[in-house]
């Protein structure tokens, strides 16, 4: 496993677009006095001042120059998303023509929180150099504390981090809204990034932007899933494209081989799930069948094993390779008439 940052180098950020002294310093203030206080316990804002603070040892009016991965680095990076990357890249392309006009940029990083991709206007390229919100810039919480990108790598959910819920005073000057992309097995790979440093951009437009990167964001995790399993059929949960991408691969023997995230939560798989592969009518009794049919399929198919054993359901049993009784409650179910 390659150690996070290797071959990063310092980036030199002395012209870091920076607050003046007595606003960073009311900045840090602030964030210190609302770790000391109880909202620390019940706020993820607060939680996740708290984490930079105190867990990661991070300072709010800190100068430390920031780090950058070298080019080989980043391209190793880039490589390593393989797929996922060229699903997103095009969903890149249109994020930012939807959001562009509102002085918005669209970053990806990985899941350690560095910048690979990224898509801008010309004229703002310059401010995000600067500020150090580019390819190869690192971004974990642990680097930058509070921002668009380490937090919801930790959080592992969208957030939007607006103006000064920055926990750094340097990283002020920009409102960040991001949200976690994950891969065909349910682990966090990238996340995909909104930000502007328009000072006149609202904290309730924010939350809409949010949205956005959110719809954007489930929908290269789908894509990406559909494309790794592009043998098996797809089928959607009845939740899919509310809360996440929430969908199953099932192959032809109608075995359960894949999940995303959000289905795994909802059915409570894990990776043991996919050992062993299950019927996947055993578990996905009361899902939206949307993508193929899944109950149609499973009615299909013993409907086939029946027709082909002349009737005799002991021969349909042990073709379908389940038990008799398995197949009489199967049947009922599926509503086939002995």
């Amino acid at each position: 496993m390659r150690t996070p940052y290797k071959s990063a180098k310092v980036f030199n950020m002395s012209k870091d677009r920076n607050l003046g002294g007595d606003i960073a310093a009311t900045h840090s203030d602030r964030v210190i006095e609302t770790v000391s206080s109880s909202k620390a316990a019940s706020s993820p804002l607060a939680a996740s001042w708290s984490r930079s603070l105190n867990y990661f040892g991070l300072e709010p009016d800190s100068v430390e120059n920031r780090e950058r991965s070298g080019s080989s680095e980043i391209k190793a990076r880039q490589e390593e998303l393989g797929l996922l990357l060229s699903i997103a890249q095009p969903a890149m392309d249109k994020l930012h023509a939807t959001i562009n006009l509102a002085g918005c940029s669209v970053f990806l990083s990985d899941a350690e929180g560095v910048v690979i991709d990224q898509r801008h206007a010309a004229s703002d390229a310059d401010d995000f150099e600067t500020a150090g919100l580019s390819t190869g810039f690192v971004w974990s919480e642990a680097r930058e504390g509070t921002n668009g990108i380490g937090t919801c790598a930790v959080d592992q959910r969208p957030v939007t981090i607006h103006q000064n819920q920055h926990f750094q005073s340097r990283n002020t000057v920009m409102s960040c809204m991001g949200a976690p992309i994950f891969d065909a097995a349910g682990r966090l790979a990238a996340v995909l990034d909104v930000s502007s440093f328009r000072n006149d951009l609202s904290e309730p437009f924010a939350s809409l932007v949010t949205q956005t990167v959110t719809q954007f964001a489930h929908q290269i995790e789908s894509d990406h899933f559909q494309q790794v399993f592009g043998n098996a059929r797809i089928v959607r949960g009845k939740q899919d494209g509310a809360t996440g991408a929430v969908l199953f691969a099932v192959d032809r023997d109608d075995l359960l081989i894949g999940a995303t995230r959000h289905a795994r939560h909802s059915y409570g798989l894990n990776d043991d799930s996919f050992t062993t592969p299950q019927p996947a009518g055993s578990i996905l009794d009361n899902i939206d069948h949307r993508a193929g049919g899944l109950e149609g399929a499973e009615q299909r198919a013993i409907r086939r094993a029946i027709a082909a054993a002349n009737g005799n359901l002991t021969a349909a049993a042990r073709a379908l390779k389940i038990g008799r009784a398995t197949l009489y409650r199967r049947m009922q179910a599926l509503g086939i008439s002995r």
